[in-house]
C-alpha cells in the first residue's frame, strides 16, 4: 500500500486574461481560475510541415463541447453538446437508479446544422435545436445555466460556481494543437427538473461542468470517471481521465466542502469486452484507490467516412478509497457517478 499522505501538488499559474499570448501562441499550464477571452482569431496556426495552415484547417480542426452532469438522490441527469465541426451532436438521458432505466434523446446533425457554441467557459451560449429536442447553455463568470426542452423531460436549471476553483488547463496536443479543459464538480443546482409533469428534487442535487475545446488530435481517445455526491455530508467531487492531455499536465482533481485539490496521473483497468464488469480507477500517488460498478451505458457507434466514434459512458457506483493532502481518508460506498470510454477519429 502507498504512503497515506497525498504528496501530489502541483504549482498553479495564473490564468491569464487571453487564452493566446502575444506570440500567437496558447499559455500553457493548471491555472487558478478560468480563462475567460478565447481569442483564437490571434492564434497562428502551423500544419505538421511548419507551414501557416490555411482557413479551411483552421476551421476544421477545431473541435468543442460542453457537457454537464446532475446527480440527484435517485437520478442522474447528463447532458452534451459537441461541435466536431464536420457534424455536431448532442444527448440529454435521464437515468433512475430505482428502475435501472434511462429515458435518452439525441442528435446528430451535419456541420453546424441546428448549432451554436459557447464562445468561452464563462461567456456565451451554446445551443443545440431540432424537432422537439432543445438543449441550451449559458456560461457566465458565476454560473452556468442550462435548459432542456424534449418531449418527455424538461429543465430550466443554474449550476453555481460560488468561490470554488475549478479545474482549469491549456496542455499541447499532438505536435501542433492545443486543448483547453475547464470542469468543477460538486457545484449546487437550483430551479427545476420535471419529468413527464413530475417535479423532481432538488435539493441534495450535485452538479459538474465540463467545457473543452481546441485543436485537438485526429485522433483522440480518453477513458474518464467523475463523481458528484455528498460523502460523510458533505460536497464532494471528482474528475479523472487519461488521454487528450498527456504532455506532463493532468486533468485530474476532486473537490471537497468547496476545496480543490489537484490529483496525479489516473489509471484506468477495466474490460472492454464486458460491460458488467467493474472498473478499478487509481492514481499515481495513490491519492485515488476506486472501484466502478457499471448499472447503465449509453453507447453509439459511428464509422462514416472522415468520422468515426466508439462512445461509452456509463453510470454506476463508486466504492473505495480517496486521500485528501491532510492525510484524512475519504471511504466511498456506492457513491454515484460516471465513467466513460471513448474513441474519435474526427
Amino acid at each position: 500500500m502507498h504512503s497515506m499522505m497525498s504528496s501530489y501538488q502541483p504549482i498553479l499559474s495564473k490564468a491569464p486574461t487571453e487564452l493566446i499570448q502575444a506570440n500567437g501562441q496558447p499559455a500553457f499550464g493548471l491555472f487558478d481560475g478560468s480563462v475567460a477571452h478565447f481569442n483564437l482569431q490571434n492564434f497562428v496556426y502551423h500544419n505538421l510541415m511548419d507551414k501557416k495552415a490555411n482557413a479551411l484547417a483552421r476551421y476544421f480542426h477545431y473541435k468543442q463541447f460542453q457537457f454537464i452532469c446532475i446527480t440527484g438522490p435517485d437520478w442522474l441527469l447528463a447532458v452534451t453538446i459537441a461541435d466536431i465541426r464536420y457534424a455536431n451532436s448532442g444527448f440529454a438521458y435521464l437515468y433512475s437508479f430505482d428502475t435501472n432505466q434511462a429515458i435518452s434523446k439525441g442528435v446528430l446533425l451535419p456541420g453546424a446544422l441546428g448549432c451554436q457554441m459557447s464562445d468561452s467557459p464563462s461567456k456565451g451560449e451554446a445551443r443545440q435545436q431540432f424537432n422537439r429536442y432543445k438543449v441550451a447553455i449559458k456560461t457566465t463568470p458565476t454560473d452556468w445555466q442550462l435548459q432542456i426542452d424534449t418531449k418527455v423531460f424538461k429543465a430550466d436549471l443554474t449550476l453555481t460556481k460560488a468561490e470554488q476553483i475549478p479545474l482549469a488547463l491549456c496542455a499541447p496536443t499532438g505536435y501542433n494543437g492545443f486543448t483547453y479543459t475547464e470542469k468543477s464538480n460538486a457545484l449546487k443546482v437550483s430551479g427545476k427538473l420535471e419529468l413527464q409533469g413530475k417535479s423532481l428534487d432538488l435539493t441534495q442535487a450535485l452538479a459538474g461542468y465540463d467545457f473543452s475545446a481546441g485543436f485537438m488530435r485526429r485522433q483522440t481517445s480518453w477513458r474518464w470517471s467523475s463523481i458528484n455526491a455528498l460523502v460523510e455530508g458533505q460536497a464532494f467531487g471528482l474528475n479523472m481521465a487519461a488521454g487528450v492531455n498527456e504532455t506532463g499536465l493532468c486533468e485530474n482533481a476532486l473537490w471537497w466542502d468547496g476545496q480543490i485539490q489537484h490529483l496525479s496521473p489516473a489509471c484506468f483497468e477495466f474490460d472492454r469486452k464486458n460491460d458488467k464488469a467493474p472498473w478499478h480507477i487509481s492514481s499515481l500517488c495513490g491519492e485515488v484507490q476506486l472501484e466502478f460498478t457499471p448499472l447503465y451505458c449509453r453507447q453509439e457507434k459511428v464509422n462514416i467516412g472522415l468520422l468515426a466514434s466508439n462512445f461509452r459512458q456509463y453510470v454506476g457506483l463508486y466504492s473505495g478509497l480517496v486521500v485528501l493532502h491532510n492525510g484524512t481518508k475519504l471511504q466511498l460506498s456506492a457513491v454515484k457517478g460516471l465513467a466513460e470510454d471513448h474513441y474519435a477519429r474526427w
